[in-house]
């Protein structure tokens, strides 16, 4: 098992574009502030929010980092915003960032996350948590409905692979795809896991 501390990972940078506008400021930042919630609660030691469409995040003058496109909506405390700015790219760019952040943390593993997935809660991350501490692979991702979702978990040793594989809009799909060894963890019993594209009013 690798050592080293948990870094979460929201990837909040694509621009909504089916949504409407970017999700990280949906619900007047509500999910934003549930998923850091629920990585930080859940068992990690940093979070990182990985910012795009949104612009790069401000510092304000009583130290919170302020989104620039709505300065009304504050990174919650305790995570760190990080740019990408290829966010354009796809998720491999966002993917990219995060990653970069939580080697740069010396994280022995990478709990990723996106931001639109609101009724994924702290419990759901404890227990994909857990199985990636002891899986021989260091990898675990939460299943809902036989379907895999997030968050994903991958061990430091992995990570090059996956930055490899990720092109585009494919972020780490294609190396855990790939991978025998990814423990699937059931959480149908704590969330849905499903993730919001369109807005309620045309959400199919």
């Amino acid at each position: 098992m690798d050592d080293g501390p948990w870094a979460g990972i929201v990837l909040a940078a694509g621009a909504g574009t089916r949504y409407g506008r970017p999700k990280a400021l949906a619900e007047g930042g509500a999910w934003l502030r549930g998923a850091v919630g629920a990585l930080r609660d859940g068992g990690c030691d940093r979070v990182f929010v990985v910012l795009g469409a949104t612009g790069p995040a401000t510092r304000a003058a009583d130290g919170r980092w302020l989104l620039c496109e709505s300065p009304e909506i504050a990174i919650p405390q305790g995570a760190q915003p990080v740019w990408a700015a290829d966010w354009a790219v796809g998720l491999a760019a966002s993917l990219r960032a995060g990653l970069g952040a939580a080697a740069r943390a010396a994280a022995g593993f990478a709990v990723v996350m996106p931001v639109d997935t609101p009724d994924v809660g702290a419990d759901v991350v404890t227990r994909v948590l857990a199985a990636a501490g002891t899986a021989p692979s260091g990898l675990a991702r939460a299943v809902f409905h036989n379907r895999p979702g997030h968050p994903v978990v991958i061990a430091h040793r992995h990570w090059a692979a996956v930055l490899e594989s990720a092109r585009g809009n494919f972020g780490a799909r294609t190396f855990l795809d790939a991978r025998p060894d990814i423990v699937a963890v059931t959480c149908d019993d704590l969330a849905t896991g499903r993730d919001h594209d369109y807005p309620p009013t045309l959400a199919p």
